[in-house]
């Protein structure tokens, strides 16, 4: 019975400290951090257009493509294909990103795809590519826009991000949010 009484008060302390306490000091760092715990959101002319975290689809030949999503950019289903280099099925999805992005860019060759813009990230939602993944997209976008080309490549090499660990990225959101304001 001894035991009993000790696993009952031990689960209070527990819930009081899991279920009460934690989630409380989470919610106080997340109004730390910025965007006050809501996520850093993009906005144009007072609209928010998205979370500057969270890819999202860009299709239309005159903006930068994101990195491809497993999961159609959709947050609440996070994550990768589960698919292997070696299965058909990605192999050929791959193969029609890149036949994609030739199509939109003849002046590449497959050795200049950087893996970023045929590849999906582990999460399906990221919102960086790579700087080579948006310079190779600088001529299309200034064709497409009748903008030259010098201006938007300033424009990317401006939003290149190098954080303190990692590689350097580009947040295309923020990069397109740019580009419309070149107007």
């Amino acid at each position: 019975m001894k035991t009993f009484i000790q696993s009952i008060r031990l689960t209070l302390v527990l819930i009081v400290v899991l279920c009460i306490i934690y989630p409380v000091l989470i919610a106080f760092a997340g109004k730390l951090a910025k965007g006050k715990g809501d996520g850093e959101t993009i906005t144009v002319n007072g609209k928010v257009v998205g979370y500057a975290a969270i890819g999202q689809s860009f299709t239309k030949p005159q903006y930068f493509w994101g990195r491809p999503s497993a999961v159609a950019y959709n947050a609440a289903g996070s994550a990768g294909s589960n698919k292997g280099p070696s299965n058909p099925d990605y192999l050929k999805e791959v193969n029609n990103r890149i036949d994609t992005l030739l199509k939109y860019h003849p002046y590449l060759k497959r050795s200049d795809i950087p893996a970023d813009m045929v590849t999906a990230s582990g999460s399906g939602l990221d919102p960086d590519i790579s700087p080579d993944a948006a310079k190779i997209q600088v001529k299309r976008v200034a064709q497409f826009r009748k903008i030259d080309e010098q201006e938007v490549a300033a424009l990317v090499n401006s939003h290149i991000e190098s954080p303190a660990f990692g590689p350097a990225k580009v947040n295309v959101l923020k990069l397109n949010v740019a580009l419309d304001a070149l107007k």
